[in-house]
């Protein structure tokens, strides 16, 4: 699941240069940073983030990874009436300066054991899914929860070397992970199709399937 715009359930939330009036075209916003206002129900607030991704299922939808929020939003940042003094940042987009092992990307696609720590100092264990290493910010990586299926966004090879996250073993692994393809099996891809949902209090959410993860052919990426 893609989050909407608005950042509830995101974990890890923390605290939020010049700028130029947004005249670029909207292809080229890919890779920079960006601010832009945000009015809902009568509040307006200012966000600040990277232009990730654009969609080819639907053009005018960007993925935009915002500062302080752990979440990857997929927003239409041209046509959403909410959205209001689009800018373009001169300030460089950030990457992790600590270099990547070339074993790294054997985090994807692999069931994971992620450590938290709270005030307290005590840790969570959450488990999930490595989707895929993010565009642009290319020292991070795309993970979803089984406790919390929303698209987020961390340095996970730091938290591996720090030992605060573990590749899940077979044996403990095989409720996270789908079922991979047989050889030469082909099943038509969801991309584009409206779909709906029943939460488990029994509201209807109908969304559209944005995304195919290269990985795990079966999981896709929805736009609520």
């Amino acid at each position: 699941v893609v989050a909407s715009r608005r950042p509830i359930g995101c974990r890890r939330c923390h605290s939020r240069g010049a700028a130029a009036r947004m005249s670029k075209k909207r292809g080229s916003i890919l890779g920079v940073r960006i601010q832009h206002n945000w009015r809902e129900k009568g509040n307006q607030s200012k966000w600040k983030g990277t232009v990730l991704d654009r969609l080819s299922v639907n053009p005018s939808l960007f993925m935009v990874k915002y500062d302080g929020f752990d979440c990857v939003y997929g927003i239409e940042l041209f046509k959403d009436e909410r959205v209001s003094s689009l800018q373009v940042l001169t300030e460089k987009v950030v990457n992790n300066k600590i270099k990547i092992p070339p074993g790294a990307e054997e985090l994807v696609g692999k069931a994971v054991e992620h450590l938290f720590e709270k005030e307290d100092g005590e840790k969570n264990e959450w488990r999930g899914m490595v989707l895929s290493r993010a565009p642009i910010m290319t020292n991070w990586y795309y993970i979803t929860y089984e406790k919390d299926p929303v698209l987020y966004m961390y340095q996970l090879w730091d938290d591996y070397a720090d030992g605060d996250l573990r590749i899940l073993p077979e044996a403990e692994n095989k409720h996270l992970l789908p079922a991979d393809r047989k050889p030469g099996e082909e099943t038509e891809s969801l991309v584009g199709k409206q779909v709906e949902y029943v939460t488990d209090k029994g509201v209807k959410r109908t969304g559209l399937v944005i995304y195919q993860v290269p990985a795990k052919p079966s999981v896709y990426y929805i736009k609520y």
